[in-house]
């Protein structure tokens, strides 16, 4: 796309933007008020005209398609969902392959799996009004709408927008279901830099007219902004959002003194004395499965008491919570928050590989700051 929106009531300027979005990826688009970022989306499918430029989709000038046609073609989501009161959850999913021409049985066979698609039960709700369904049932219908006969790009203007917190949290997981189940281009406005953070591959921040301050994936927009601009638009929290783009990395990880359950008490406290640790993880010595943690105070206090015969096993204390190796900092970090606990065991899979800390965050954090930022 290199093109300047035509000017008019009610949309924001967008003069001389440059934009490559790549087939199969998802764009966000962030900005204060007056950005363009919506005007962006509406460019794509001619709801608003070039003035000058072009805007290419597949390599073709779509200002050379068919309007109808071309809007057809591309899923578009907005916020509300602008579904028609008298219309079914299924009648509005099967909206687009009926206007294709695609035969009832095939268009109802689409909206149903559509629906299946966005966490919707088609035989419990497709028969229902949008007045017969929660805000947020509603905008599932609308994105099944949009993603029913299958468009190469799906167009997101601030789709979420009205959902609260936690209802903005499961509609964002339906939309990665969406792309890893059907991988299509996406192209989102949001007034949500957090969402554009947890949902994009890369992220345009524009200022005004659509100017293209910096674009790039999120984990470099949040370390590296581009200038003064990006760097007062991300805030000073920027990191703090670097956690939710940061994956936990088995190299970074505490990796403490390990224990099997048979061991004897005078052993482990040694060992963990020997290794400066107030504490231990214990594992399965045959399956390497994680059993738990056991303090060094109580094995020092068996000692004292002449247990000779105690073992690991007797002191054993379960984690109340853990961890997987492929989840982000973020994730991490909130099971070390609301379990009030000082380390968490991180697993691949069911196999123990290390220890997360706060330490270890902090530790991760730094190293993807620029130089000139780490004091």
């Amino acid at each position: 796309m290199d093109a300047t929106s035509r000017p008019g009531a009610g949309v924001d300027p967008v003069r001389g933007l440059s934009l490559d979005v790549r087939r199969g990826e998802v764009v966000a688009l962030v900005g204060p008020a007056g950005c363009g970022a919506s005007t962006v989306l509406r460019l794509v499918n001619r709801l608003v005209a070039t003035s000058a430029g072009a805007v290419l989709v597949d390599g073709r000038d779509v200002t050379g398609t068919d309007a109808v046609q071309l809007r057809r073609g591309t899923g578009f989501v907005a916020r509300p969902g602008g579904l028609l009161p008298h219309q079914s959850a299924r009648a509005a999913a099967a909206t687009v392959p009926r206007l294709l021409g695609w035969d009832a049985a095939a268009a109802r066979r689409s909206a149903d799996e559509a629906l299946e698609l966005v966490g919707l039960d088609p035989w419990a709700c497709g028969d229902r009004l949008p007045s017969e369904l929660t805000r947020e049932d509603q905008q599932r219908v609308a994105l099944a709408r949009a993603v029913a006969a299958g468009p190469a790009v799906l167009l997101l203007d601030d789709p979420f927008g009205d959902a609260d917190p936690a209802e903005r949290t499961r509609l964002q997981a339906d939309l990665r279901h969406v792309r890893d189940t059907r991988p299509t281009t996406v192209l989102l406005a949001t007034e949500d830099l957090d969402e554009a953070v947890q949902l994009a591959d890369r992220i345009g921040v524009l200022s005004a007219s659509g100017t293209l301050e910096q674009l790039d994936d999120p984990a470099t927009l949040l370390s590296e902004p581009a200038n003064e601009f990006v760097l007062r638009f991300i805030g000073s929290d920027r990191g703090l959002r670097r956690l939710a783009v940061t994956p936990i990395r088995v190299e970074d990880l505490d990796q403490p003194t390990v224990l099997a359950p048979g061991d004897g008490v005078g052993y482990a406290a040694t060992a963990l004395e020997l290794d400066s640790r107030s504490w231990g993880i214990v594992r399965d010595a045959d399956t390497a499965a994680l059993l738990g943690w056991v303090p060094r105070r109580s094995l020092t206090q068996a000692m004292r008491r002449g247990d000779a015969h105690g073992r690991v096993a007797d002191w054993v204390e379960g984690f109340g919570a853990t961890v997987q190796s492929s989840e982000t900092l973020r994730t991490g970090f909130s099971v070390l928050l609301g379990q009030d606990l000082r380390w968490v065991p991180v697993l691949d899979g069911a196999t123990y590989v290390g220890v997360l800390t706060p330490d270890v965050v902090h530790t991760a954090l730094r190293r993807g700051r620029p130089e000139e930022d780490r004091g």
